[in-house]
């Protein structure tokens, strides 16, 4: 590997990872899970293809990823690129120092349930590779482009001004990556307007002019939004008092149900929050599951649809995560929503397209339909190593 980065998103009892080179083929990756227990381990895919799976009883993040880097030493990592989902008020990449890290930090209240866990692999990381440069990537940075009247809540003034309260939006690498790279197979790099959908146990929407966010579906926190796995998206803000007033609920157990039961989980009966069983069970005639289905797609063409007033022109859609990249019905049934911008579904070739393959699923005529295979781990990897490379030309202290 001439060049690599380590990528590394830390989550409160796992750490998904991987070492990303010039070529995607060569990715070493996987997932150290269950730390701090005895079941610790961690699974993945070494050089090759070879499949990896080590017992770490009791390891927790620090040593996972000494244990990591022990068996990565030999392809040399240049850098270690962060994952960190919210930025705050960052608008980039960035190098990490002591002050961005007291940013991120400041930002834990926005996002409770993912810097601090993020924060832990940095602190990890840098003290046990103080000499490699480390960047942290944000979620919410490629949604900083948004006009105010989109990431603006109807609110008292001053809780943006003092509270910073606004749409942040999140999947940002995910969105930037596809829109990129659907533009680019387009033959109109950065140009035009996007319509994107990262659909998977979480989701979102986004619009994307010129290669800029534009507007996007999550907001404040990851739960605002379309239909997910166990996340409501969407809900009355007064279904709070509706619940707490009525059953009793405090806000903690109302926040739990709305984040972790509700979605296609809750919608099914707790049947499931994985689209394959869901699709599965309604043709076997399961009601709920149907009307889980039915509620995904339509939400989502409707958010679509709602994103698309952001856009002076809609050149194409972009299906991507686990459900776009792989279920063909539901891009299917989205569609059949969407009648009124001129999209051609081409059944066929949108059966073809399944388990990372990419490629168009239109007829040609009207705007463009595309499923792209996601890669957020390269795009990390390259913001990464610009970061590093323009710190070099600065004269940057890093490591």
């Amino acid at each position: 590997m001439s060049t690599s980065v380590l990528v590394i998103n830390c989550g409160s009892s796992s750490i998904k990872y991987a070492l990303v080179s010039d070529r995607r083929e060569n990715r070493i990756y996987g997932l150290a899970e269950n730390l701090g227990t005895a079941e610790a381990r961690i699974k993945g895919i070494t050089v090759g293809g070879e499949p990896l799976e080590l017992s770490i009883p009791h390891a927790d993040h620090e040593k996972a990823l000494e244990t990591l880097l022990a068996r990565l030493a030999n392809y040399k990592p240049q850098a270690i690129g962060h994952r960190v989902v919210h930025g705050g008020t960052l608008t980039k990449a960035e190098l990490l120092t002591p002050e961005i890290i007291e940013r991120i930090v400041a930002a834990t209240p926005l996002a409770p349930l993912h810097n601090p866990a993020h924060l832990v692999g940095i602190d990890a990381t840098m003290r046990l590779f103080p000499e490699l440069p480390q960047v942290a990537v944000f979620d919410t940075a490629f949604h900083q482009t948004m006009p105010e009247h989109a990431y603006r809540y109807a609110l008292p003034k001053f809780f943006y001004t003092e509270h910073y309260v606004r749409r942040y939006g999140f999947h940002g690498t995910s969105h930037a990556y596809v829109s990129d790279r659907a533009s680019e197979l387009a033959g109109q790099f950065r140009q035009g307007g996007w319509l994107s959908a990262h659909l998977g146990n979480g989701s979102s929407t986004c619009a994307i002019w010129n290669g800029e966010s534009i507007d996007t579906s999550m907001g404040l926190t990851p739960l605002e939004g379309i239909v997910m796995g166990t996340r409501s998206g969407d809900v009355d803000p007064s279904i709070h008092s509706f619940i707490a007033n009525n059953l009793g609920w405090d806000i903690d157990k109302i926040d739990k149900m709305l984040n972790k039961e509700s979605g296609l989980l809750g919608l099914s009966d707790n049947l499931s929050n994985d689209m394959r069983t869901l699709i599965e069970a309604s043709e076997n005639g399961n009601e709920d599951a149907r009307l889980a289905i039915e509620v995904f797609s339509y939400r989502l063409a409707k958010s679509l649809a709602g994103l698309s007033c952001g856009l002076p022109k809609i050149d194409g859609l972009i299906f991507t995560g686990g459900i776009g990249e792989n279920s063909a019905y539901i891009r299917e049934k989205t569609m059949i929503y969407l009648p009124h911008f001129g999209f051609k579904l081409d059944k066929d070739q949108n059966n073809t397209l399944q388990r990372g393959t990419e490629g168009r699923i239109d007829v040609g005529q009207g705007p463009q339909i595309w499923v792209i295979p996601t890669d957020e781990e390269g795009r990390i990897a390259k913001e990464t190593e610009q970061v590093v490379q323009q710190a070099k030309k600065l004269d940057v202290v890093i490591g």
